[in-house]
């Protein structure tokens, strides 16, 4: 199975992925000709539409499209760092719903999956999870369970108390907008077991968090900001996860600017921010908050 440690980015550096929601309008063997234009080093593929309003296509199974989408990757040496989204529901049928996606996943040379947690029974969440696991190992898959605040899985802590109970190999995927608007901290972060953290995603977002619900599902879904234009301590977040892993860029913008100017601009905004952060190393002792 592949480990972060396994995901450096091209050159020793930190691997930068261009995570899909970025560019939404386009398919997968597009978004993989987008990023290599615009300087990553992977992506991420969305295989599972997470809302009823995305465009659909033709993403599991050895489809044409997912054919082409392999032979871009393999012509560009890009990797995949995750696929996504896979929606752990009281009703979930584990390897009913989510095998073919996962050897789907595995044909591509996926290595960790994006999970979200829909399901209000937290010992249910945590026994699909550890069924998901143990199905994924077979692909060289890692689930990756993403609190998000208007899931039943809302921030660090519940996430954390799943993981504890799942008992599994599998990872806490950490997303920048979902941290601060859970007002979650880096001690926090930092106090999480290191092996949790197999990448993680950033954004910016404004200072003023959403007063309801609805607004911040909108503005998580299609008004983020580039990383630095906006209010979150992103520098203290980076700092506070292990160094070296994989970082997702999902940063959907108000804009309607072409997808591969888009990508680009997020490129430069996160090599930025994480150059900052590599600066120095960070300690928990630090702050606390």
């Amino acid at each position: 199975m592949s480990t972060s440690t396994g995901l450096a980015g091209l050159g020793g550096g930190r691997l930068l992925s261009l995570a899909p929601l970025t560019v939404l309008e386009l398919d997968p063997a597009e978004l993989v000709a987008c990023a290599a234009s615009a300087g990553y080093d992977a992506v991420g593929l969305r295989l599972i539409p997470a809302t009823a309003q995305e465009p659909v296509w033709p993403t599991v199974g050895r489809t044409p499209l997912i054919r082409e989408t392999k032979r871009r990757l393999d012509d560009s040496g890009l990797r995949v760092v995750d696929i996504e989204v896979l929606r752990l529901r009281a009703q979930t049928r584990v390897r009913a719903d989510f095998e073919a996606v996962l050897e789907t996943g595995a044909y591509l040379g996926a290595s960790e999956i994006l999970v979200t947690g829909n399901d209000p029974d937290h010992g249910r969440t945590a026994d699909n999870l550890a069924e998901l696991a143990l199905l994924a190992a077979d692909f060289g898959l890692t689930p990756n369970l993403e609190p998000m605040p208007w899931t039943e899985v809302k921030d660090l802590r519940e996430g954390a108390a799943i993981l504890s109970a799942c008992q599994a190999d599998v990872g806490l995927l950490v997303d920048a907008i979902h941290y601060d608007r859970a007002m979650n901290t880096p001690a926090e972060l930092a106090g999480l077991p290191r092996h949790w953290i197999r990448y993680a995603q950033i954004c910016d977002a404004p200072a003023q968090r959403p007063g309801t619900v609805a607004e911040m599902m909108r503005q998580g879904r299609s008004a983020r900001l580039l990383p630095g234009a906006g209010a979150i301590d992103l520098i203290a977040m980076l700092r506070a996860l292990p160094t070296g892993i994989p970082i997702s860029v999902e940063a959907p913008l108000r804009s309607a600017a072409p997808a591969t100017l888009r990508a680009a601009a997020a490129a430069r905004a996160a090599r930025a921010v994480l150059a900052q952060a590599d600066d120095a190393p960070w300690s928990p002792l630090e702050r606390t908050a």
